[in-house]
């Protein structure tokens, strides 16, 4: 078991527990996080918080690189199991809150995304980073940053890769609140569970789902453009450079990246 899960005063908290491995967004904590979620649901809780146990200041490091296709695969089709956890975050009917007393990276960056609400320690820093590793980051999942944080906020974190402050990403609305590093649990109590258990659960999950429904609302493209970037992702996953990408990450050296601009054209 990877994750672990408690409900107190109708509140799931569902707990990332495989600090060893800087809870990677592994199959295996992938698939106990969706149970988890479903467990909260299942029990008529009103809200789910999600936290971690921290290691070295990693509250998550993303993606398993270790489970990355190198076979040709897209890394990040809509059946992998990230993806899977992603939506699930997303259209679980009670609200989400990411608990972050850390560093969160890649993937576990776009987890924190697709909860309804994000808070924080001072200490906390947001980096997603598929550029650093050559992976081409899938259409949804870009959408969903520029939703969240606006054109240039999500061109500045994909471009870059460099992990942006608690409070950086408060003044963009990547989260909701930050606190004093010993203040985190007393913050997310009395400004956020205590208010949420008063309110009608009925009415929270029927607005919850009208945000789900209205986000999406204006993310239909062509058929065309659709096409368009599944051949600018497939040559990227099918391209050396996402190899050199795993292989260097794994074999922990700077990678050496070969591929230009033009090879998309």
């Amino acid at each position: 078991m990877v994750v672990g899960t408690e409900i107190q005063d109708r509140i799931c908290y569902v707990e990332m527990q495989n600090s060893a491995h800087y809870n990677c967004l592994s199959e295996e904590m992938c698939s106990e996080l969706i149970d988890a979620l479903k467990f909260g649901y299942e029990q008529e809780c009103v809200g789910i918080v999600i936290k971690a146990q921290v290691r070295r200041g990693v509250w998550s490091a993303g993606h398993d690189i270790k489970e990355l296709p190198q076979d040709g695969r897209d890394p990040l089709s809509f059946y992998v199991a990230m993806e899977k956890l992603l939506r699930k975050v997303q259209d679980t009917p009670i609200p989400v809150i990411a608990c972050v007393s850390g560093t969160v990276w890649g993937g576990a960056c776009d987890l924190c995304l697709s909860c309804d609400m994000i808070v924080s320690s001072k200490n906390a820093t947001f980096a997603i980073t598929p550029a650093k590793i050559g992976i081409p980051y899938n259409a949804s999942g870009i959408l969903h940053f520029i939703n969240q944080l606006g054109m240039n906020k999500a061109r500045e974190m994909f471009f870059l890769g460099t992990p942006i402050t608690a409070e950086d990403a408060l003044n963009v609305g990547l989260i909701n609140r930050v606190a004093e590093n010993d203040e985190l649990e007393n913050m997310l109590e009395e400004q956020f569970l205590t208010p949420l258990r008063r309110n009608s659960v009925l009415s929270v999950s029927a607005i919850k789902r009208q945000f789900r429904i209205l986000s999406r609302a204006s993310t239909v493209i062509s058929a065309e453009n659709f096409e368009r970037i599944n051949a600018y992702r497939s040559r990227v996953y099918q391209s050396d450079d996402y190899k050199e990408g795993i292989n260097s990450f794994l074999e922990k050296r700077p990678p050496q990246y070969k591929g230009k601009a033009s090879d998309l054209d």
